[in-house]
């Protein structure tokens, strides 16, 4: 009769403490914030859902990620800031919003200095890609790790009207990313740089507060700017890495085990989110030209040497990683 109640009474306990270890359980379940000014299906947007059905799987569901796409969260600028603080876990971010934040980013901001994107996939891929990475994880002024590279293709101008040379450009106010090089880089050739935030733009095209602006095939057309700028003159001025970073707040509290995942995942996010934006290239760049966008050539040797003066002027303290850069095969 006793061992029969000792039994009974330890089955309760037992009970008791599965009922209150649940809410315990529940608790150790968590949603990532991540976020995008790009729209669902976004090669830098796709690539991140992705890694989260990974982790999801991964974790046995612990860690999942939630992606806000579509600037619901704010542009670039406001994503940084929430990282910072923990109110958002994951942002995709543009190397030209970064460049404020970590000086040395602002190399890979200056005009023509990759042959081709084949070549600045060689670079970002390679050491000089990890020694950048590393510089903004250790800045504590950062707040934020940086997780892996993303790609954005290359930059050429478009609006209402061909800039097939510098002179072309005169007179035009083209949108630029809110960061001095890129403003000054737009000056020297030939136009009137506008900084602006990337939310206001389509609204800024429409009205005519911008006669243009500057970007790669894809976000022309996810973005539909392609409805008021029908002219893409490959003018190829810049080639630019993008970042996907990740919260230090949020970061300091995982344990080396999940640290150790989501840097492995974040690789693979890397090179997924590469074969995802050459696929999208060629379909956004025959979309467009469906739509009725001219795709004009440019005369870049003109570009390039009208760039000059910007190169030598935020090149200088760079010179030993831009030796490096060129040298890269």
């Amino acid at each position: 009769m006793k061992r029969r109640l000792i039994a009974s009474l330890g089955a309760a306990l037992v009970g008791i403490a599965a009922v209150v270890a649940l809410p315990a359980m529940a608790q150790t379940k968590v949603v990532w914030k991540a976020s995008d000014v790009h729209p669902l299906g976004y090669p830098t947007v796709e690539a991140i859902v992705r890694m989260g059905k990974k982790l999801e799987t991964a974790t046995s569901g612990r860690i999942s990620i939630q992606m806000y796409p579509s600037m619901q969260l704010g542009g670039e600028k406001e994503m940084i800031e929430q990282a910072q603080v923990g109110a958002l876990q994951i942002a995709r971010i543009s190397v030209g919003a970064m460049g404020p934040v970590v000086d040395d980013l602002n190399v890979f901001n200056l005009p023509f200095i990759f042959r081709d994107e084949a070549h600045m996939r060689k670079v970002i891929d390679g050491p000089i890609g990890a020694e950048l990475l590393e510089k903004i994880n250790t800045n504590p002024a950062s707040r934020i790790v940086a997780l892996g590279w993303m790609d954005a293709g290359v930059r050429n101008v478009y609006g209402k009207k061909a800039v097939p040379t510098p002179a072309d450009l005169k007179g035009q106010k083209i949108r630029m990313m809110g960061n001095p090089i890129f403003v000054e880089t737009m000056n020297a050739m030939g136009g009137s740089g506008v900084a602006m935030g990337f939310n206001e733009l389509y609204s800024a095209l429409e009205t005519g507060v911008v006669d243009g602006a500057e970007n790669n095939p894809p976000t022309l057309l996810a973005q539909n700017h392609y409805l008021v700028s029908k002219v893409y003159t490959l003018t190829g001025h810049l080639i630019i890495p993008e970042i996907f970073i990740f919260s230090k707040r949020t970061w300091d509290g995982l344990t080396p085990e999940d640290q150790a995942l989501l840097k492995k995942l974040s690789r693979e996010a890397q090179f997924e989110q590469r074969k995802l934006w050459d696929e999208k290239t060629v379909t956004a760049e025959a979309e467009l030209k469906a739509k009725g966008v001219t795709f004009v050539p440019a005369d870049k040797a003109a570009y390039y040497k009208a760039t000059q003066p910007i190169r030598d002027k935020y090149g200088a303290k760079y010179a030993a990683l831009l030796k490096r850069i060129e040298e890269t095969k």
